[in-house]
């Protein structure tokens, strides 16, 4: 039996009814469109569907789309603005932190969590922020470069003013 319930996510308010056993990356991928939030194991292993609910990551194949009310939804296609994109967006790119791009959504989105709470992490906290999310591609040494880029970046931005 459908239940209607309100998700705000990127800022946006949707009213949808929906079954009470369907995921918060079912909704954002097959209701939503936002196809940013990648589909993997679908067990909560790999981070390819990392999203942010109220700041902090959550594995969006097992959270139930009825437990988001009342909570903000960050997805990577909520980052870029006004056609800009997130600074970190910008670093993985330019940095070749991305290959295939599979695991690029949610290591991005974890990177924004522990960067939101510590603007100056160490490499010991980036490894633990990203711990999981799995990457196949890059060996992970591009990724952290671009989260400590982007680190060093903010740091620089908020010391000019």
């Amino acid at each position: 039996m459908k239940e209607v319930v309100s998700l705000r996510v990127n800022g946006e308010t949707y009213t949808l009814a929906l079954e009470p056993n369907v995921t918060l990356q079912e909704v954002l991928r097959e209701h939503l469109g936002l196809t940013g939030t990648k589909k993997g194991c679908d067990g909560g292993e790999c981070g390819a569907c990392t999203v942010l609910m109220d700041g902090m990551t959550v594995n969006s194949c097992l959270v139930l789309a009825m437990a988001t009310r009342g909570k903000e939804i960050t997805t990577i296609e909520g980052l870029a603005r006004g056609g800009h994109l997130h600074p970190l967006q910008k670093a993985f790119h330019e940095l070749g932190a991305i290959q295939c791009g599979y695991c690029s959504p949610g290591m991005i989105l974890s990177a924004k969590a522990l960067l939101d709470r510590n603007p100056n992490p160490s490499r010991m906290e980036i490894q633990r922020a990203i711990s999981g999310n799995l990457c196949r591609c890059t060996g992970y040494v591009k990724i952290i470069e671009a989260i400590e880029a982007t680190a060093f970046s903010i740091r620089e931005a908020a010391r000019e003013g």
